[in-house]
């Protein structure tokens, strides 16, 4: 995650971007998930890079076998 990027999403914009529940995206950033989100964690309060997103994103959908980058 940069910090250029700037824009740094809540899980509620996170589930609405991938259109599924807040509790598939916490699940998601939990120790030991499987295919984890890129996330940044502020206290209690998980962020997320809209860049590194869209990257995990097409990540998936060229079925790479890599797992993005976990930054926690």
């Amino acid at each position: 995650m940069t910090a250029v990027d700037g824009e740094l999403l809540t899980v509620n914009e996170v589930a609405s971007l991938f259109r599924v529940p807040t509790s598939w995206v916490y699940e998601r950033c939990r120790e030991g998930a499987t295919n984890p989100l890129p996330h940044l964690k502020l206290g209690k309060y998980l962020r997320f890079s809209k860049s590194d997103l869209l990257e995990y994103m097409e990540n998936l959908r060229r079925g790479d076998s890599k797992k993005p980058d976990r930054k926690a």
